[in-house]
């Protein structure tokens, strides 16, 4: 398994930015959401996805999966910038407001710990107003591979 070779591995922006280029091409459910990556730095993630009419319940409002998912992700692309491939071990949200169709969310996730292979992350999701509509927290695991390496 090679390296791309083109990436300063000791910048850690730089590092950051190709670890979230290298996730984004293979990430077909956070795209096909309508996720975009605003912000990445190491430990560090924003993302966004508007609220489609088909992602609201029977009470006509988000789903929380769909939040839960949007929160999932950014938590993934902010501790995956150091190269490692990580994963979630463990996951809580809780939904603080409810949100309409129509509405475009922000998640952003920040690192709070990390220590050897694992990792704890909180994750804010808001809405178009600023206002909070849930928080999760997240714990990661190292796994085996580099995000950068070839023929994985």
């Amino acid at each position: 398994m090679s390296d791309t070779g083109t990436i300063d591995r000791s910048d850690p922006q730089a590092l950051a930015e190709a670890c979230a280029a290298a996730m984004w091409r293979n990430d077909r459910a956070s795209q096909a959401l309508g996720m975009a990556i605003q912000r990445v730095a190491p430990g560090e993630a924003v993302m966004t996805m508007p609220i489609r009419a088909d992602m609201t319940n029977g009470f006509d409002i988000c789903h929380g999966g769909y939040m839960f998912t949007l929160a999932d992700s950014t938590f993934a692309f902010a501790c995956n910038t150091y190269g490692q491939r990580t994963v979630a071990q463990q996951c809580a949200v809780t939904f603080l407001r409810p949100v309409k169709a129509g509405a475009t969310l922000t998640a952003h996730a920040i690192e709070r710990a990390k220590s050897g292979r694992s990792g704890i992350y909180d994750v804010t999701v808001r809405d178009e107003n600023d206002a909070v509509v849930a928080e999760f927290r997240g714990h990661s695991r190292g796994i085996a591979g580099d995000i950068l390496a070839v023929d994985q």
